[in-house]
């Protein structure tokens, strides 16, 4: 993969020289990174019949600690999704056993989106396997070096924003 993004910047320097394309060596290697850990993390996912999607909504609910339960709104915000993909995959989960509605006592028009326990069961089960995955990945790395990877990203997030 080094090589190949390699050859595109090269390619570039050689049609383009007067263009300065070292972002592209950045942007590059970062887009493929997300990929190849998003494809890791789906693995995992998917070993506990779940995906990534479903993986936030129940881990989101689990720390929000006891009772494992918020409203759609405070979901999507903690989950740092849209209210309307944390509906789809609130039906999705509900529909599995995995999280239930019911109404807020503290809003008669609101919901409260509480962590069943075989939610709850299946959360527990596949956040070491989780964790696992991302310390393979992130093993590479010292920890001063993962510090400062992530301080980095956070300047890229910071300025795309």
């Amino acid at each position: 993969m080094t090589e190949q993004l390699d050859r595109i910047l090269a390619q570039w320097h050689a049609e383009k020289p007067h263009l300065d394309v070292s972002p592209m060596a950045v942007i590059g290697r970062l887009s493929r990174a997300a990929s190849a850990v998003e494809t890791r993390l789906g693995a995992t996912f998917a070993a506990h019949g779940l995906d990534s999607s479903s993986f936030d909504v129940l881990a989101t609910l689990l720390r929000s600690g006891h009772p494992h339960s918020l409203t759609p709104a405070a979901l999507a915000r903690d989950a740092m999704v849209s209210t309307s993909a944390v509906a789809q995959r609130l039906n999705k989960l509900e529909s599995r056993g995995l999280v239930s509605r019911t109404a807020n006592p503290d809003d008669g028009r609101g919901t409260l989106v509480s962590l069943t326990q075989p939610g709850r069961d299946l959360i527990e089960a596949t956040l070491p396997d989780h964790l696992a995955t991302e310390h393979s990945i992130t093993g590479v790395l010292s920890q001063g070096e993962q510090a400062q990877l992530a301080a980095l990203l956070q300047k890229i997030t910071d300025a795309a924003g």
